[in-house]
């Protein structure tokens, strides 16, 4: 199913996104010794992909659609300035079929799967029909396309309520209804239809079996254009808002020897039956007796990659580069097993406890923790400007540990030390789930995060909260910040001191130009 590219080695990549990936995807290529350039719209003139890369680039104003969404222009820079291949992160045009075939036409190698297999599981309803046929397990349900409310009440009283309706083109909890009795049926049918065409311009629904208080398990696969289709354990994201994730470890707790390795298998035979080539995730429902059920395949690289790697010792990102130009997979990726504990959380610049309301504006200090098994993925710097016009993530903190407890007290310490001043972000929501005790016996499931929220377990007062040893760590990072911040300062869009060679190096950046 899957293009068979020429091979060529890569020796620059234009980076076509923003924020912390484009930044874990030019350190990747410093590694790997590849010259990387990246792409920024105007709001991102100073942002920190910009400093870091050898070559920046302006492709247009704020809004995406005219910015990073503009693959046509993005490809043609590609040409220009003599980049072998595209990363596109994740999101943007990272799944969008049209822009890898494009870049394929134009001699750009797509640092991703083959535009027909981002294509197919780009459709929910045809993803399902391949699993189907290929003996892969997924939730019962229909498996075509309902034109209308009749054919909709149908397939509902086939599969047995509660039903989920679902939209075939979409993600992220958009054009999704639960429907628990008949009578709901029609508003629902047409509530998901509406929402779905006003999200994906695609209207089309199908129906699936609601799996109560299911677990979201999913497994990184890695496949090279040679046949070979490899697993690397499971991560566990089942706390989620709104059916996005917010906290992801690995590996997860519910998933014994035996489950990774059936997962595992399930997952390659997904992939294969994909055609599919470079790193994916095979996203499963893991209901409450032990059955898993095939949700969804990412074709990219998700948010969540990092624990993978610190449970692996694999550079997910490098495989990606290599598998990009036609090298074979080491068959020892067929032997990993996790080592230790992994957990990320993702910090977005929203108010936890007053909805997840957008926090934008300046960060007048950053203090990121460090220390043992702690990693910082992080797109900004003290001076940053954050605007409403992205997503509001601003970085992923990762701590690893020889076990769940250790990670876990690892993650929290990090979290205390961590200062960021002039915006409000979800740290403290963090901090509660940590200490939750439901979350620290694994018990987990997809709705369980919006049920603290909502009976108000897990809000602002609790956050104001600390344990004396926790005010103390607060106290001696706070000082070690203000002494960093006294010392030097990162640089700033805003001006302020710095040395010599980064204000020449920011010149150099803003004016669109490059340096090393």
């Amino acid at each position: 199913m899957s293009e068979t590219p020429k091979f060529r080695p890569i020796k620059k990549v234009l980076v076509a996104n923003r924020g912390e990936i484009a930044v874990r995807v030019l350190r990747a290529l410093r590694e790997f010794g590849a010259q990387s350039a990246v792409v920024y719209s105007d709001p991102d003139r100073a942002s920190l992909p910009v400093v870091l890369a050898r070559e920046a680039y302006r492709i247009g104003p704020a809004p995406s659609s005219e910015s990073y969404l503009r693959g046509d222009a993005i490809v043609e820079l590609a040409k220009r300035i003599g980049a072998d291949a595209i990363h596109p992160g994740y999101g943007f045009l990272s799944e969008n079929a049209d822009f890898a075939r494009l870049c394929a036409e134009e001699g750009v190698t797509f640092i991703g799967p083959g535009a027909d297999a981002i294509a197919a599981m780009g459709s929910k309803i045809r993803c399902r029909q391949i699993m189907m046929d290929a003996g892969v397990p997924v939730v019962p349900g229909g498996r075509d396309l309902l034109p209308d409310v009749e054919a909709a009440r149908s397939a509902a009283a086939e599969v047995g309520y509660p039903v989920m309706l679902k939209a075939s083109a979409g993600g992220g909890g958009k054009g999704m209804r639960l429907v628990a009795r008949e009578e709901d049926l029609a508003a629902a049918y047409r509530a998901a239809r509406s929402e779905a065409s006003s999200s994906f311009g695609d209207d089309a629904v199908y129906v699936e079996r609601f799996v109560e208080q299911p677990r979201h398990v999913e497994i990184q696969v890695l496949a090279d254009h040679h046949g070979q289709v490899f697993s690397l354990g499971e991560r566990e994201c089942s706390l989620q808002r709104r059916h996005q994730k917010v906290l992801e470890e690995s590996p997860s707790t519910a998933v014994d020897a035996d489950l990774r390795r059936r997962m595992g298998e399930a997952a390659v035979q997904a992939a294969r039956a994909a055609g599919y080539v470079n790193a994916g995730t095979v996203e499963f429902l893991l209901d409450v007796h032990g059955n898993f059920y095939f949700l969804e395949m990412n074709t990219r690289l998700q948010v969540e990659h990092p624990v993978t790697e610190m449970v692996t010792g694999v550079d997910l990102v490098q495989e990606q580069l290599k598998i990009a130009q036609g090298e074979k997979l080491d068959p020892a990726l067929a032997e990993v097993e996790p080592r230790g504990h992994a957990i990320e959380v993702r910090l977005y610049a929203e108010d936890p406890f007053r909805g997840f309301a957008p926090s934008p504006g300046r960060i007048d200090v950053l203090h990121l923790p460090d220390g043992p098994g702690i990693r910082n993925d992080c797109g900004v710097y003290q001076g940053s400007e954050v605007t409403f016009y992205y997503d509001p993530m601003l970085a992923k903190m990762i701590a690893w540990g020889s076990d769940r407890a250790q990670a876990v007290a690892r993650l929290a310490r990090a979290l205390v030390e961590l200062r960021i001043d002039g915006i409000r972000t979800t740290a403290p929501l963090f901090l509660q789930i940590l200490r939750d005790p439901d979350f620290v016996a694994g018990r987990l499931d997809n709705g369980l995060l919006d049920r603290k929220l909502k009976s108000g377990e897990w809000g602002p007062a609790k956050a104001g909260q600390r344990a004396p040893a926790d005010l103390a760590i607060l106290a001696a990072a706070v000082a070690h910040a203000e002494r960093q911040r006294t010392l030097t300062s990162l640089p700033s869009a805003q001006g302020g001191r710095r040395g010599h060679w980064r204000t020449a190096a920011r010149r150099e950046a803003l004016r669109g130009g490059s340096w090393s």
